[in-house]
């Protein structure tokens, strides 16, 4: 799907929200709710006042790594962004020029055989494409120090152009991060988890809004290229699996917390939809010709028109949906990208039942 409109770049989040004022914090953003065509505006905070007993959101659970680091080819310097790390060791990584401003622009990747030098004494050896029909993203291998050690001690997060400063890792962090058993992680942050704080948690369990964890480690997804997202490496555990079953089974609502959580909860369900515990890696891509299987709604970030990430939000809600949440969230001067505001999309309600606030559009 691409939305015929251009996001300003005003429009860019370009700090995190508990940076813009004082007395903010992450929750200090808007929500946009649709359901179906029908759009109502709120703030973030007012989210479990929305939800209902019953409903159930699945989140990811993967901590956002320092995934960008500085090195050097010849005499020049680049960024390396670590993207996945193969099952055989190998790591997907992303080679990027310095701007000057402290960010980085596209660079043509390759070719075969090209030689990093990183800190630490690390020395990375790109040996070929990710895929056949693209030169951004390369399987590398790396010796010298083990990688994520490397990262942890001279990496920073990936940042794009859109953002005003550097910011610490703990700000790429969600509050349901859990730091994997390998070290493993996510190159960007799953930033639709990024609003939520242990008081609105804690409010919506007392609620009777319940959580189901799952994992998906995402790679990098450059805003200079929108390809459709790379195989990337999650699970589903048994206890998950069986509540969004069990949820399903009762009428109540499975509602994702991002796209990293649709495509790993998607990638566990059978043809008729019974969500079964798996791992590995998924190359599922949800489109609207799939279709979602077990997601009912989703909370995600506003995403650039062109993102392929569209299609799963079609996928769930539908083109009109889409379409009329995307006009109103630029009307309405939403923030877009990690640090931006948040779009929930629900099922329609039944118009025998739907009920509208003063604010719906």
């Amino acid at each position: 799907m691409t939305l015929a409109l251009q996001v300003p770049e005003e429009l860019s989040a370009r700090v995190p929200a508990e940076q813009r004022g004082p007395g903010l914090g992450r929750d200090s953003v808007r929500l946009l709710v649709s359901r179906g065509t029908e759009v109502a505006h709120h703030a973030f905070r007012e989210l479990p006042g929305l939800l209902r007993a019953g409903d159930l959101l699945v989140v990811n659970t993967s901590p956002t790594l320092a995934a960008a680091v500085d090195g050097e080819i010849g005499h020049a310097r680049v960024v390396v962004h670590f993207s996945t790390r193969g099952d055989d060791g190998r790591w997907a990584v992303e080679l990027r020029d310095p701007d000057g401003r402290g960010t980085t622009r596209a660079r043509a990747g390759g070719p075969a055989g090209t030689g990093v030098r990183l800190p630490g004494g690390m020395r990375l050896v790109l040996e070929e494409p990710l895929s056949a029909g693209g030169e951004r993203l390369w399987w590398a291998r790396a010796s010298g120090p083990e990688v994520l050690g490397m990262l942890r001690e001279y990496g920073r997060p990936i940042r794009y152009s859109y953002t005003e400063r550097d910011q610490p890792l703990s700000a790429y962090q969600t509050v349901f991060a859990l730091e994997s058993g390998d070290g493993a992680g996510s190159a960007e942050m799953p930033s639709a988890a990024r609003p939520f704080t242990a008081r609105m948690v804690a409010e919506l369990v007392s609620r009777g809004v319940q959580f189901a964890p799952v994992t998906l480690h995402t790679g990098v997804a450059s805003a200079e290229a929108h390809e459709p997202p790379y195989p990337e490496r999650f699970a589903v555990p048994e206890v998950s699996a069986r509540l969004i079953n069990a949820v399903r089974a009762g009428g109540g609502r499975v509602i994702a917390v991002g796209t990293t959580a649709v495509r790993a909860v998607e990638s566990a369900a059978g043809a008729e939809g019974t969500v079964r515990a798996r791992a590995g890696w998924t190359d599922l891509v949800v489109t609207p010709e799939r279709g979602g299987r077990v997601v009912d709604g989703l909370l995600t970030g506003l995403h650039e028109p062109e993102a392929s990430h569209l299609l799963m939000l079609e996928a769930v809600a539908g083109r009109a949906a889409v379409g009329r949440g995307y006009e109103e969230a630029l009307r309405g001067r939403y923030l877009w990208h990690e640090f931006g505001d948040l779009h929930l999309l629900l099922p329609a309600e039944n118009p025998h039942t739907e009920h509208c606030s003063r604010n719906c559009q």
